[in-house]
């Protein structure tokens, strides 16, 4: 039987910052930088015109210079408030309560915290102590598709449950001066803030996306692709010359279990405008078909586990026709793969 997602809710940062400010702003703090104008360059070819961070861009855990522990906390804090924020605005989507809830699946891996995201939106919301509990910590941008296969396998062993799915990313805090590497750089460009949230249940209790089956792939020696790693002055994320290519290295994985059945729509993680184009060709679509793919990362930048779920809400807005059969597919470090088959049910 498959499980019905709600129409997806999305909370943002609340300070716009554009590409121009970006770039001003690294080429302020590092002026005497060697492939400076190199860097400018690719920034301004990224693809982002804007985003969205939680906190200004001058701020001392953003632009400034903040050690750990504060980054660290601000990025938490402000993960909970955008989390709070979407899941209350799903609720009502869905037309539940709190109350209505049975279990929680969130994503989360930016900031740290134990009890986690999960532990605390129980407070936050009010949910029901004996709600069951799934916290993904480290899945990054993959965590949007994988909360919902992990909300589906709930779902699968108790068709009643009500499984609210929550993600929440401050990738702000990885923007960091320290680092100094050309791929540190683009992803001062290319990261956001936001939370977002939808409801997922064995009854559809709206139109939209009802998924059939779940898909997940490791890429074999891929380890060291994309990664975090913590020092002193905060998070940074790290990625290898191999990195880019992972996508067309994984896709055959993909498209071999999705096998020759034709796919009428898409919800592909805006990871970069390479990532989607490479994505949506493999899976036989034209570039219209990944649009809001494209306009979320072209407008609000690349905000990790929440992208999926703002792309999917993007699609509620146009969706596609009943019974439709479409893909969900995101990408996360090392270099995983997680997906969706799924289709559009047009009535609840």
């Amino acid at each position: 039987m498959p499980a019905f997602v709600s129409s997806p809710r999305t909370a943002f940062g609340a300070h716009k910052v554009t590409t121009d400010e970006i770039a001003d702003d690294i080429r302020a703090h590092h002026h005497d930088h060697p492939r400076l104008a190199a860097i400018l360059r690719i920034i301004d070819n990224c693809g982002v015109s804007s985003r969205y961070f939680s906190r200004p861009l001058s701020s001392p855990t953003v632009s400034g210079t903040a050690d750990v522990h504060e980054r660290t906390q601000a990025a938490f804090d402000d993960a909970v408030a955008l989390s709070e924020q979407a899941a209350v605005a799903a609720l009502d989507a869905a037309g539940l309560t709190a109350g209505d809830i049975d279990a929680i699946v969130t994503t989360h891996a930016t900031g740290w915290a134990v009890p986690n995201l999960d532990v605390h939106l129980m407070a936050r919301l009010g949910l029901r102590p004996t709600v069951r509990r799934v916290a993904l910590t480290t899945v990054a941008c993959a965590g949007g598709v994988q909360a919902l296969i992990r909300a589906a396998d709930l779902v699968a062993v108790r068709p009643d449950s009500r499984v609210l799915v929550v993600a929440a990313e401050v990738l702000s805090t990885s923007y960091n001066h320290s680092a100094t590497s050309i791929e540190s750089m683009i992803y001062k460009a290319l990261f956001a803030d936001a939370g977002a949230a939808a409801v997922v249940t064995g009854i559809p209790l709206t139109p939209g996306l009802a998924i059939d089956d779940t898909f997940e792939y490791t890429l074999p020696e891929s380890l060291d692709r994309y990664r975090g790693r913590l020092d002193a002055r905060g998070m940074h994320f790290d990625s290898t010359k191999q990195a880019p290519s992972s996508v067309s290295t994984s896709l055959p994985a993909l498209t071999d279990w999705l096998g020759p059945r034709p796919v009428d729509f898409a919800v592909i993680h805006p990871g970069s405008h390479r990532m989607i184009a490479d994505t949506a060709e493999a899976l036989g679509l034209e570039a219209q078909a990944a649009r809001h793919s494209v306009d979320t990362l072209t407008d609000e930048g690349n905000t990790g586990a929440v992208s999926v779920l703002r792309v999917l809400e993007r699609t509620y807005t146009g969706p596609p026709d009943d019974g439709a059969h479409g893909v969900a597919v995101a990408y996360g470090p090392g270099f995983i793969t997680a997906g969706l088959r799924c289709h559009w049910q047009s009535a609840p």
